[in-house]
């Protein structure tokens, strides 16, 4: 019994050499090691066991420094497949640049990544390098999401959705915002896309727009969200902004053009509900409801900030002095933290700083030129 667990730690001990040492093999010589000692093979099998995991997948993930308890409360069924390629994965990652630490994160956020193929990987990868400069920034795209990468198994739809979306004219830079932030939209089929675009296209010439082409592209390029929702979401939406705010077609073509391009993609409800406790908090503040539109209007993000924490942000500044007035004329100055407006609220109440007088440009300031505005207040107010 002695001499088989004796064995057994020997073996155990001969797999992580051979692995460490396969992280500064070629190629050939990696896949000639996973053939020795495990099936290691980069086709997905069918055929997944149902009740028990592949130990030597386990072997292999350990000595990869895989986070197996990660790996289960994600893609379980992953560590019951009889054929997968992390070996293989893990030299093709580390020839593209990535590090131990930044392989074992990958595999443990997104198991499923060790089931593609070699093949897969190298022209998925180069699909990818047709949008990115450098293998460094898909390195670094990897560890912040791994499933942007490997969510989809099929290099078809990815190939023709770039190419579908450059026709349109979206730059890289948006393409390459498409693929970081909204990866899906490069796995749902073209038609998908195509219809969201049409529809957008659709919207523009309802509206009375002149360039419904450019009118989609620039929708797309402002809200990179857009095509993974759906053409009813965006519609209902579309329709509650018309409604609520009561706006002509001019408008509200108007709005989409410009910043409104950013709320086509909330929830329904959630837009629905931001809009009509804006329009409660407005009314009790003495405002009119053609207030609220033009507010809207000018910056339609305030719909995106939720009623508890766009109410403490009016309370706090209407407290620190500045009247609702001033925030309708500057409403950007909601886009920072209720944290962030009380800090600055007290630094000009101890240079007594007069909002009526001076106006709140300040409160909208980088904090560099905050800081510097505020050492020069002190000093004038020290002499």
């Amino acid at each position: 019994m002695a001499a088989v667990s004796g064995i057994r730690t020997l073996i155990r001990i001969h797999h992580s050499l051979v692995l460490q040492k396969s992280f500064r093999r070629s190629p050939l010589q990696l896949a000639s090691t996973c053939i020795t000692w495990r099936h290691c093979s980069g086709n997905n099998d069918p055929t997944l066991p149902t009740d028990t995991e592949n130990k030597s997948l386990l072997e292999n993930l350990n000595v990869l420094g895989v986070d197996l308890k990660m790996v289960r409360q994600r893609q379980p069924g992953v560590l019951r497949r009889s054929f997968t390629n992390e070996i293989g994965l893990a030299q093709f990652l580390q020839e593209k640049g990535a590090n131990h630490k930044v392989i074992a994160s990958i595999v443990s956020r997104y198991p499923r990544a060790i089931t593609r193929s070699l093949d897969h990987l190298e022209e998925r990868w180069q699909l990818w390098r047709n949008i990115f400069n450098t293998d460094a920034e898909i390195v670094s795209i990897l560890n912040r999401s791994p499933e942007s990468f490997f969510r989809s198994s099929d290099n078809k739809d990815l190939k023709k959705n770039i190419a579908f979306l450059t026709s349109l004219g979206l730059k890289s830079k948006d393409l390459h915002r498409l693929l970081t932030t909204a990866p899906r939209t490069f796995s749902n089929t073209l038609e998908l896309n195509k219809q969201m675009v049409e529809f957008l296209e659709d919207i523009c010439l309802e509206l009375g727009g002149k360039n419904p082409e450019q009118f989609a592209t620039s929708i797309i390029s402002k809200n990179v969200y857009i095509l993974i929702r759906s053409t009813k979401r965006v519609r209902t939406n579309i329709n509650n902004l018309k409604n609520s705010l009561m706006l002509s077609d001019a408008e509200l073509l108007a709005l989409l053009e410009g910043n409104g391009a950013e709320i086509m993609d909330l929830s329904n409800e959630y837009l629905k509900k931001n809009i009509h406790s804006l329009e409660e908090k407005m009314s009790l503040l003495g405002c009119k409801r053609s207030d609220m539109k033009k507010l809207i209007l000018n910056y339609p993000m305030i719909v995106y900030i939720g009623a508890a924490t766009l109410n403490s942000k009016l309370d706090c500044l209407l407290k620190g002095g500045i009247t609702i007035k001033q925030i309708l004329e500057k409403p950007k100055v909601l886009d920072y933290s209720t944290q962030n407006i009380t800090e600055r609220l007290k630094e000009l109440q101890k240079v007594g700083y007069d909002f009526e007088k001076n106006g709140i440009n300040i409160m909208d300031s980088s904090k560099k030129r905050f800081v510097a505005k505020i050492e020069k207040l002190s000093g004038i107010s020290e002499e």
